[in-house]
């Protein structure tokens, strides 16, 4: 599951015009890891509400730029404390023993129309798969403060089972509780780190 997950999500940025060897952050005031999961009949959906990237742009060659992503899975929130604490057991995510998610990019590809595929491993439940991330940028302006920001959505589709997690329940008339496929979309604003003092 996962912002992001993910991310990450946010190797999108390297299409971004910014100087070569430039580094963005993600803002996580204005920035989303979102999923959905079938449940019985209907979806489930849910979120990770702490989480952080960097960007490291090669504007002449995005390929040579590099993305890493940092979920807490213990931020799952989905809205019931019960729930949550399921989600955070060994059952789901197991977050004692893997309390990060994370991505690091391989490699970029720019599909057009602001499309790019980002080719990297995704650790979740300390499983680690190569994953291709279809990520669109939403644009680039100057915001508050006359800092520069950019915008990115990601929206694909996990195999939980792919990454270990695979607690189920079948159901006395037949079926199971859950699904095995977790949609993902995630909404990204980056910018460059702000100055601390």
């Amino acid at each position: 599951m996962s912002r992001v997950l993910l991310s990450l999500v946010v190797a999108a940025a390297l299409g971004t015009p910014v100087q070569a060897g430039s580094v963005w952050v993600v803002d996580p005031n204005h920035s989303e890891t979102a999923f959905r999961i079938r449940h019985l009949v209907s979806n489930v959906s849910g979120r990770f509400n702490e989480f952080e990237g960097r960007i490291e742009v090669d504007a002449e060659n995005p390929a040579a730029s590099s993305v890493s992503f940092n979920i807490k899975a213990a931020s799952i929130d989905t809205g019931n404390e019960r729930r949550d604490g399921h989600l955070r057991s060994p059952d789901f995510f197991d977050v004692e023993n893997h309390p990060e998610i994370t991505f690091e990019s391989t490699k970029v590809e720019p599909k057009g129309d602001d499309l790019y595929h980002v080719t990297g491993n995704l650790t979740m439940h300390g499983v680690t798969k190569e994953v291709t991330l279809p990520v669109r940028h939403l644009g680039t302006m100057t915001g508050m403060g006359g800092r520069d920001v950019a915008g990115f959505e990601i929206e694909t589709t996990l195999d939980r089972k792919d990454f270990g997690i695979v607690w189920n329940r079948t159901l006395d008339t037949g079926g199971v509780v859950l699904g095995d496929e977790v949609g993902v979309r995630i909404s990204i604003e980056a910018g460059p780190p702000r100055e601390e003092g």
